[in-house]
């Protein structure tokens, strides 16, 4: 039986684009890979399993959003619709009778009923937290999603040079981006600059001396 499943990766980090996967793929042959979410996995594993994902998928798609334009989008919309409207383009590229998605809202059945309303064709969706976990094609889905991150973090740190997870509860992180305002009087352009913490960093100099 041929299964879709979509998730995202990046919503939390204030550096880098965010990521998201719409895969399908025989229920079966993903079960045999015993993927699981992409958090549970070590970076090298989520390599070896993405090659195996991709050789067995029926069909994917993959969004990544970069900073700049989750910037541009949060000035008129939260971070759940901006999920939303991509989650929606992604299973409208599926085109799948069935589709199962981790849900980013805390309420599962608005989720699924803010996407039937977004998208262009009719479906039946599966909307449940933690569904990176407790289904396997959405688990597939997160590490493709994540992998593709994870790459994308890689060539920016090779341009800006290594600033940690890229989280702002990682002292590596803030430390970098305090060190890199102060010498530049800016912030690279990777940086979500709408995101509470780094606004604090934009609005005043002083505001450094807080971290």
């Amino acid at each position: 039986m041929i299964v879709c499943g979509v998730d995202e990766a990046g919503r939390g980090p204030i550096i880098g684009p965010l990521v998201i996967c719409g895969l399908c793929a025989d229920e079966d042959e993903i079960k045999n890979l015993n993927v699981k979410d992409s958090k549970l996995l070590s970076p090298k594993r989520r390599e070896y399993l993405f090659d195996k994902i991709i050789s067995i998928a029926k069909k994917y798609v993959i969004k990544i959003i970069p900073p700049e334009k989750l910037d541009e989008m949060m000035k008129e919309m939260t971070i759940n619709e901006i999920e939303e409207i991509y989650f929606a383009e992604v299973i409208d590229d599926l085109r799948p009778e069935i589709v199962i998605v981790d849900a980013v809202d805390v309420d599962e059945k608005r989720f699924e009923d803010n996407l039937k309303k977004r998208l262009k064709f009719e479906t039946k969706i599966i909307s449940k937290h933690k569904a990176d976990r407790d289904y396997p094609i959405v688990s597939a889905a997160s590490i493709i999603a994540k992998v593709t991150r994870d790459r994308e973090i890689e060539k920016i740190k090779k341009e800006i040079g290594d600033f940690g997870s890229g989280y702002p509860a990682d002292p590596r992180t803030m430390n970098f981006l305090m060190e890199y305002y102060k010498n530049n009087g800016s912030l690279p352009k990777y940086v979500r600059k709408t995101w509470k913490t780094v606004r604090k960093i934009l609005n005043s100099k002083s505001n450094l001396d807080r971290y």
